[in-house]
């Protein structure tokens, strides 16, 4: 079962489609090329949430759709849940 999906091979998230739990190897798909994906996730992700792909350190931007949609305010690693406490805009 595919558990997330990420839009284009160059974003840095992915999108739950179920809940997911900490610990698991959660398996995802390029939606643009169908290529699957595994990753270890660190912490729960709830559906229709957002996990790294790759490691994102401070003032990196974030890639969903192959646009930038904010920047990391606080590390966050590969399978990490990106939200709130460390994505804002860049508008403020």
């Amino acid at each position: 079962m595919i558990q997330f999906l990420i839009h284009e091979k160059g974003d840095s998230v992915g999108v739950a489609t179920v809940d997911i739990k900490a610990g698991e190897t959660a398996k995802g798909l390029y939606m643009d090329s169908q290529e699957p994906m595994e990753i270890k996730i660190l912490v729960d992700i709830p559906l229709g949430h957002k996990m790294a792909v790759t490691d994102l350190k401070v003032d990196e931007a974030v890639i969903k759709y192959g646009a930038d949609i904010g920047r990391v305010v606080a590390d966050i690693k590969k399978g990490g849940h990106v939200h709130t406490q460390n994505l804002k805009t860049r508008r403020w």
